[in-house]
């Protein structure tokens, strides 16, 4: 098949919906389909195969900042793209979201199959025409049940629930970047929900040995950065390249994941299992779908600083425990590989094409 695979988002930040789009068009590549990324980039396209739809307007949605493009340069783009490739199905991601996923639901140029990641709330829902356009949809896919639960209570429908996926191959291929003391890793964007401040405050909690990479930006970098930098444990580290932040995954002794609300799916939980590396994170709905409590990952409660020091302190000096949870994180991540997941996809797509047939 031809697949187009939308994103609204830009490819060049890293974030969730990013690296599910491109890891799963390797992914069918490798199976033998012909996967072609449309989506905003502002610069150089990430990998061969990705048409960029021009530059992203930083907007705020969901207690976060995205780098979406609903601009009318974008929305021609994505109609010449739709044009020229005549794809026998198209993949949009976050297809309700402004900018080029509901360009192509307007168009409707092939079958579509859309997949909800988002949970929460969103306020796109309450624009007049979002049930029509969710109409257009031949099958819809949510990768939890809060975002099917969402998009359920936006638009109405069914949602079949998907999984997010983790390349394993790629941790395996990578050297692991080792630090000589203790080290605690740190990915996402420096935002209130994302729980930095937390993992911060836990640090003062922690023996002066043990030190912590942060990983990306965000609107608080800077205020956050003034207000520990005496703490000289603390590495900030900026954006990484993708290869940069799997050997640090890989080579920390832990990684923390202190999200505070609006997380559907733990896709940096599921990264740091792939990479053999024990979990600390926030018991919440979303990363339940990946951990369970004393056995891939140890969840503590959002917000709790003190809980969250006591954890990763028992990780760092636990061996035992530390092993145990690697153990158990690998083996889980392997239930969700990305060739497993394009596996599912590839059967939406082809019943996506019949109901278009059928119809």
């Amino acid at each position: 098949m031809r697949i187009g695979i939308i994103s609204p988002y830009s490819l060049t930040p890293p974030g969730g919906v990013q690296v599910q789009v491109l890891g799963l068009a390797r992914a069918l590549a490798g199976k033998g389909h012909e996967a072609r990324v449309l989506a905003p980039c502002d610069g150089a396209p990430p990998q061969t195969g990705v048409t960029p739809l021009g530059a992203s307007i930083p907007t705020f949605t969901n207690g976060s900042i995205a780098p979406i493009a609903p601009d009318f340069a974008c929305t021609l783009r994505t109609v010449r793209a739709l044009r020229d490739e005549e794809f026998d199905v198209l993949h949009l991601h976050e297809p309700l979201c402004p900018g080029p996923t509901q360009t192509a639901l307007f168009l409707r140029s092939a079958p579509i199959v859309g997949t909800w990641h988002a949970a929460g709330g969103s306020r796109a829902y309450l624009v007049p025409g979002t049930r029509w356009l969710a109409s257009r949809i031949d099958v819809r896919a949510a990768v939890s049940a809060d975002a099917a639960e969402m998009a359920r209570n936006g638009v109405g429908g069914d949602y079949e629930l998907v999984f997010n996926g983790v390349e394993l191959d790629l941790f395996d291929s990578v050297e692991p970047k080792r630090n000589p003391a203790p080290t605690i890793a740190y990915i996402g964007r420096h935002e209130p929900r994302k729980g930095l401040t937390v993992l911060l405050d836990a640090m003062a909690r922690l023996p002066e040995g043990i030190r912590l990479w942060v990983m990306s930006r965000g609107p608080q970098t800077e205020e956050l950065q003034r207000r520990y930098q005496r703490d000289t444990r603390i590495e900030w580290l900026g954006r990484v390249s993708e290869t940069e932040k799997l050997a640090r995954l890989k080579g920390a002794d832990a990684v923390c994941v202190p999200s505070l609300r609006g997380e559907s799916f733990g896709v940096v939980l599921l990264e740091a299992m792939a990479a053999r590396t024990p979990v600390v994170a926030s018991d919440l709905p979303g990363y339940r779908n990946v951990a369970r409590i004393g056995d891939e990952a140890d969840l503590v409660p959002p917000g709790d600083a003190e809980a969250l020091a006591a954890a990763l302190l028992r990780v760092l000096q636990r061996p035992d425990h530390a092993a145990d949870l690697v153990a158990a994180g690998r083996q889980r991540a392997e239930q969700f590989s990305m060739a497993r997941l394009a596996e599912v996809y590839i059967d939406m797509y082809e019943r996506a094409i019949a109901r278009d047939r059928a119809r």
